[in-house]
């Protein structure tokens, strides 16, 4: 989970708590860009599972070792809920039922679309989304920056997903799919946000995330054991579950962690951007997607719309 950004400008949420002390690239740069390429790898090492492991399971099994590790190993996060306030505490149901969410929706849309469009067009929705959401809770308004970024973001959506149609390619997008990413991207809007809030409310980071993927994984955990199970005894299926686990749950947050103690959250976010980059090509090369010009095209104008979003205010006046 990816998560996925935040892309948001949620980016990543354990953000707010931290404040950066230096960006020397070993100390910064490299722990958060590592992260980002592990995130990126998630829809490929899924697809490796068994041909039979059911998609949404493949991903809920990852979150559940993944979360629990998380959650045993944070600091605090055993204690959060009674230093939370009980508005608080319902956020942290909100939070874990949005972190439950991402792979239930993300893994099933690998499945249908690729690893390339399926990431993509959840970090391409997750920025809106989280637009949205800030805009209705009242947190913040829309900007014009937001608004042209939200723009390119929907206009690069629509060229992905319409590219094969555009283009003549005889197996057009599946808009099943094309869902099921989106709500992938509200799920990781939602919950960095909710996470976001809990830091900023003074609540340790690293108690936050423990709290709200322990709490998913534990959700999640009925899924892999209500369905066909034999997938995770072979060798593949459990090499698939212990990598997504191990490197894109706890280790790419681990990372990600400590980069934001020394570096700031906008370039942070930029090198985030990495991740749908690694997915992209890790799609066609390794598993030999192949995407139309009109989606490649939506591909780039998407990706512009990411800049915008993550891009810090004021940087052009700065740099002049």
């Amino acid at each position: 989970m990816p998560n996925r950004t935040s892309p948001l400008t949620p980016a990543r949420p354990a953000a707010a708590d931290k404040r950066p002390s230096r960006t020397g690239l070993l100390s910064g740069p490299a722990p958060i860009l590592t992260s980002a390429v592990l995130w990126g790898t998630t829809g490929t090492a899924s697809s490796l599972a068994p041909a039979d492991a059911p998609a949404a399971a493949i991903g809920c099994a990852g979150l559940t070792l993944g979360g629990i590790l998380m959650f045993l190993t944070s600091r605090g996060a055993r204690s959060l809920p009674a230093a939370c306030t009980r508005p608080e505490r319902w956020l942290l149901v909100l939070g874990a039922l949005a972190v439950a969410g991402y792979p239930i929706t993300f893994y099933p849309a690998v499945a249908r679309t690729g690893v390339a469009v399926a990431t993509v067009v959840a970090l391409g929705s997750a920025p809106v989304f989280a637009g949205l959401l800030s805009w209705i809770s009242g947190q913040a308004r829309p900007t014009a920056r937001w608004t042209a970024a939200t723009a390119a973001a929907v206009l690069g959506c629509t060229l992905l997903v319409l590219g094969p149609e555009l283009t003549g390619r005889a197996t057009p997008m599946d808009l099943t799919g094309v869902v099921l990413a989106a709500c992938a991207g509200l799920s990781y809007a939602a919950y960095s946000l909710i996470a976001a809030r809990l830091i900023t409310h003074g609540h340790p980071s690293d108690a936050v995330m423990g709290m709200l993927f322990g709490a998913a994984g534990l959700l999640v955990l009925p899924l892999p054991l209500l369905v066909d199970t034999h997938w995770l005894a072979t060798p593949r299926g459990a090499a698939v579950a212990v990598y997504l686990a191990l490197f894109t749950v706890y280790l790419a947050y681990r990372l990600f962690g400590h980069g934001l103690r020394h570096t700031s959250a906008p370039v942070a976010t930029s090198l985030t951007l990495a991740e749908p980059a690694v997915a992209a090509v890790l799609g066609v090369t390794v598993l030999g997607e192949r995407l139309p010009v009109a989606s490649c095209c939506g591909l780039a104008i998407l990706g512009l719309g990411l800049v915008l979003l993550t891009a810090p205010a004021g940087a052009g006046n700065r740099s002049r």
